[in-house]
This record gives structure tokens, sequence and C-alpha cells, in this order.
């Protein structure tokens, strides 16, 4: 992912993809059509984009095992809906 961070959020959601999750590149504050070009290329062949393939392949099988039947998704998901919405329902007095 090549991010060229301009406004509000996007510097952070930039600096997450390159140094948390390793899946992305930065394109530099010159920016010209040779730099974006040779960020292209280092991103499709180069050592870099071997790296961000591979480290987008980890996520990718996170992703996967956490949304399996049983898995973290599916706990965190059945825990909000105990602890937030069926709550409320048991906060409510019962009308006799």
């Amino acid at each position: 992912m090549l991010s060229w961070p301009f406004f509000a959020e996007q510097q952070t959601n930039c600096r997450y993809k390159r140094t948390e999750w390793g899946v992305g590149m930065e394109i530099g504050v010159q920016v010209r059509r040779d730099d974006v070009a040779a960020t292209i290329r280092e991103a499709m062949d180069g050592q870099k984009g071997r790296k961000m393939r591979r480290r987008a392949e980890e996520w990718k099988e996170k992703a996967v095992e956490a949304a399996l039947p049983g898995g973290p998704a599916e706990a965190n998901l059945d825990k909000l809906i105990n602890d937030v919405l069926l709550a409320k329902r048991r906060d409510q007095p019962v009308n006799a």
C-alpha cells in the first residue's frame, strides 16, 4: 500500500501501515514522477515489496483465524451483545 499523507489522520494511518503493520510505503514530500515510479517499482518488485507481501499474508492468516467459528471475533461479538445490548434488557424493571 502506498501512502501520500496530507491531512488529518492520514499521517497516523501511514505510520501504522509502514511501521506497525509492515504493509505500506510512503511517497515522499517532494513528489516527482520518477520518485513515484521508483516507489511503485520497489513495492511491486523490490525487497520492500516482498517483505510487505509476506506481512500481508501473515495479517490475512490472522484475520482468517480470528473469523473462524469460536474464534476471537465471534467471542468479542458475543461479549459485546451480552455486555451492552442484553444488559439493558436485564436492567429494565419487569412489569407485572
